[in-house]
């Protein structure tokens, strides 16, 4: 993904009607509902089975992860949490974080629940397969954070960050984060000059990279997208007029869920051309 790509947005004077215009997807693409009625529905993580582990981001202990089974069935799994806003799968389970203040973040399997770190309001986490990377979303002093599951150490990566709600790591080691204050996505580089993928988004709020490119959530209440930088660097948009949009995962090679959490759903997301 070389060069910077820059997304210049005019949202500046918008008709009241397009704030209540249905979400599409682009040509080449279907969409659908999935799941519906998960009040506050934010983060998502295949369970392995064929189910899906889905959080609801309530405060003040009332946040819950709901496991929904392939034959559509529901069981909540944990309970008591502080807006659970992160997920990830992970070791043979399943990572999860809180942002509702200094929190501790979990990993979730067969034998229990272990907790692997701490920070404020960590948001987004990720991993490369052997890290386990999670960003702190707080308004001018948030951290990157990695875990090493050998040794148990925490280190920072980056401080002094502005909102910074989103990490994703790719199949090729590159790491990119956003800061969603500042409306910009950087990838993440061993000299400390972190460079700017993309800049002018209206409140970035979830990533994903993956073989089809650097994927990117919008976590606005009103015209949220879902957007896609190919290998080329050129953005497309995939999905448009969402509200509140949240994580994205891929279930399947050209199908993906989203959370929708402004209209309390999970969007079935279909490539029906071939890249």
């Amino acid at each position: 993904m070389a060069g910077v790509s820059v997304l210049l947005l005019g949202f500046t004077t918008v008709p009241a009607w397009r704030h209540l215009y249905p979400a599409s997807a682009a040509p080449g693409w279907s969409m659908q509902v999935r799941f519906d009625a998960i009040e506050r529905v934010s983060a998502l993580a295949p369970d392995g089975r064929g189910g899906l582990y889905v959080s609801q981001e309530f405060d003040d202990g009332k946040g819950r992860i709901l496991r929904l089974g392939a034959n559509g069935d529901s069981k909540a799994v944990e309970t008591g949490l502080s807006k659970p806003d992160g997920m990830v799968p992970y070791r043979g389970g399943v990572v999860f974080s809180q942002e509702g203040g200094e929190q501790p973040v979990y990993w979730m399997n067969d034998h229990g629940i272990q907790q692997l770190l701490s920070g404020a309001n960590i948001e987004g986490v990720a991993t490369d397969g052997h890290f386990l990377y999670a960003i702190e979303d707080l308004k001018s002093d948030g951290r990157l954070l990695r875990y090493n599951p050998e040794s148990g150490a925490t280190e920072t990566l980056r401080s002094g960050l502005e909102e910074a709600e989103a990490v994703t790591a790719c199949p090729d080691g590159r790491l990119f984060y956003s800061e969603k204050k500042r409306g910009q996505i950087k990838q993440l580089l061993p000299d400390g000059n972190d460079r700017i993928v993309l800049d002018g988004l209206n409140a970035p709020g979830f990533l994903l990279c993956n073989r089809e490119g650097l994927w990117v959530t919008e976590d606005t209440t009103h015209m949220a997208r879902l957007l896609l930088m190919d290998s080329q660097g050129h953005v497309h948009e995939i999905l448009t007029h969402l509200r509140s949009a949240q994580t994205l995962v891929e279930t399947a090679p050209g199908l993906y869920l989203l959370a929708e959490q402004g209209r309390n759903r999970v969007l079935e997301l279909k490539r029906t051309e071939k890249n």
